[in-house]
This record gives structure tokens, sequence and C-alpha cells, in this order.
């Protein structure tokens, strides 16, 4: 199994902090694809299964404008 990918700070203007783990970001973009395709509840087991902080979730799931550069996917 390959560890996480990590670029350290480096601050995401836009949001107005960092993203140290270019691999949840690419977990939470499946989550957002699979919301799309199947729905939020879809979006959330898969979130939760690959051990996503709660918080994150919500703001994923549930808060798109708050969601940071090309996340801005919007659910089917």
């Amino acid at each position: 199994m390959t560890p996480p990918r990590t670029l350290h700070a480096v601050a995401d203007s836009a949001a107005g902090d960092s993203r140290c783990d270019l691999h949840q970001r690419d977990i939470i973009d499946d989550a957002l694809m699979l919301m799309r395709a199947a729905g939020t509840l879809s979006a959330l087991e898969f979130l939760k299964s690959h051990a996503v902080d709660t918080g994150i979730i919500t703001r994923v799931l549930l808060e798109p404008a708050r969601r940071r550069g090309g996340a801005a996917l919007n659910p089917a």
C-alpha cells in the first residue's frame, strides 16, 4: 500500500488554509463524482469507508459553497 502523498505548506489562497494531504483530496474528488452519479448517501458511505473526518464529510457533502477549487460539483 502506498502511503499518502503529502505536500507541505502549500497555501490554498481561495480557502485561506493549506492542503497537506493530496491522497485525501483524491478521495474527496472521487466521492463528489460518486455523489453526482449515485447520490449523497453513497458518497457519505464512501468517505466513511476511507476514514475521512466527520467535519470534512459534512463540509464537502452539505456545504458546496465551502468546497475548495475544482470540487464545486453539484449533486445529481
